[in-house]
Formats: C-alpha cells, sequence, structure tokens
C-alpha cells in the first residue's frame, strides 16, 4: 500500500489500520509517527548522527520563557505537528517570545509543547531532495518569497534545479534509514557555518513543483519501487 494522505492524523491511524490487516505499508507506521513529529524526528536524528538545527523543548509557559533565555534568540518557534509552514514564528527577543507563549496557551493543547530551533543563517533558499529506495532521485533549492524568511512554495517561494551531490546523498540516506522510511522527501538546509543540514523529513511528500523543475517522474519511480517490493 502506497500512502500519500498529506494529513499527518489521517495518514498515521489509516496507515496503522492498514498495517493490523496485514498490509506493507510505504511507509510503515513508525516512520510515519516518527517524521510527522518534529520533535520526534529531531531526536531520532541526533541519535543517528544527522546534522540538524540545534533544538529545545520546554512543556509549560515559564520552562519555555528560561529555555529561550538559555537558548538564545533569535529561535525558530515550531508545532510539532504542522506543515506548509503554517504556526511557524520567528522570535527576535523576549517580548515577542512571551506574546506567541501567552497566546499559544490558548490554544489546543498540542500546542503547549514548545519546540523551538535555532535561526540557521543560510542562503536565502533550502534544499528538498526526493529519496526513493536508496536513492536520492531529484532535488530542488526552494527560494523564499518577497518579504518571507519562509521557504514554503505554500508562501509564494520558487524552485530551481539542485545538483544531486554525493554530500547531499549520503546525509539524505542516512536520514531516511534513521526514521525507517522508504519513499520521504528531506528537507535541508545549507548552514554558513556547519554546512548541510536537516531540519524536518516529509512522510508523505508533496512532488510537483520537483517533477516540475527537474523533469524527473518521481510518481512514476515511486509506484515502480512499490511494484518491485511487491514483485519481490
Amino acid at each position: 500500500m502506497l500512502q500519500r494522505s498529506v494529513s499527518y492524523f489521517k495518514s498515521l491511524h489509516a496507515t496503522a489500520a492498514l498495517e493490523g490487516l496485514g498490509s506493507h505499508v510505504i511507509n510503515p507506521l513508525q516512520a510515519a509517527s516518527m517524521t510527522g513529529n518534529k520533535l520526534f524526528a529531531h531526536m531520532i536524528l541526533e541519535k543517528a548522527g544527522v546534522r540538524t538545527p540545534k533544538a529545545v523543548a520546554a512543556f509549560s509557559e515559564d520552562s519555555a520563557m528560561a529555555a529561550l533565555e538559555e537558548f538564545g534568540y533569535p529561535a525558530v518557534i515550531k508545532p510539532v505537528v504542522g506543515s506548509w509552514g503554517r504556526m511557524i514564528g520567528l522570535l527576535r527577543e523576549k517580548d515577542a517570545a512571551r506574546a506567541v507563549i501567552e497566546d499559544r496557551e490558548h490554544m489546543f493543547p498540542l500546542y503547549h509543547v514548545y519546540y523551538f530551533e535555532e535561526f540557521v543563517q543560510r542562503p536565502p533558499r533550502d534544499i528538498r531532495a526526493i529519496v526513493v529506495g536508496d536513492n536520492v532521485v531529484a532535488a530542488i533549492y526552494r527560494y523564499s518569497g518577497d518579504g518571507e524568511w519562509k521557504t514554503n512554495m505554500a508562501l509564494g517561494g520558487r524552485a530551481e534545479v539542485c545538483p544531486v551531490t554525493k554530500e547531499l546523498e549520503d546525509i539524505c540516506i542516512k536520514a531516511t534509514r534513521a526514521v525507517g522510511g522508504q519513499i520521504v522527501g528531506v528537507d535541508l538546509m545549507e548552514s554558513d557555518k556547519d554546512g548541510l543540514m536537516v531540519h524536518e523529513v516529509n512522510n508523505t511528500t508533496e512532488f510537483k513543483n520537483t517533477v516540475r523543475v527537474t523533469g524527473v517522474d518521481v510518481p512514476g519511480l515511486m509506484v515502480d519501487y512499490a511494484l518491485a517490493l511487491n514483485k519481490g
């Protein structure tokens, strides 16, 4: 079964149900669970030795503010579950952080898990690489839109072809194996001081812009991979 729901919660529960019925799901439940939660993903990537942005988590308003004081500004606040750049904010100083955190205290309990990442100094772009099996089949640069620091295409970013270097391939395959994935999208940043680092692994990765820019038949490669596993 090739899982393609872009909803984290629907994907997770549908995968659990399908595996419970005996299906081999791409990607399996463990990968869906780990990649869909930024805190879980960071933890497992760090353990596997994959370079990731520095991060800290807190579980109350006071501990979040204390963590930020130690972590330092600017910092990026992210919901542990989310996509398309939504609910992600850049906290430049203490007053802004307090206002954002106080606001989230009135939201659904999931948003009371405070996850902060360092603001990585990088070119105004990131990289989306598509991994199918043991191969990085395509990659694109995603540039920030006008007035934006986020690179999400849904927020007006633009895409260009990114060459798949040996370094890029190695870190993407390492990240994919760490989370137990088979077909994933790996998002990376080019840190000015630390080089390539992984900031997200996507379980049911979108590929429309990758296909448009690179010309690589990503969905065809995904189906071929699934059929080859089925024959095996």
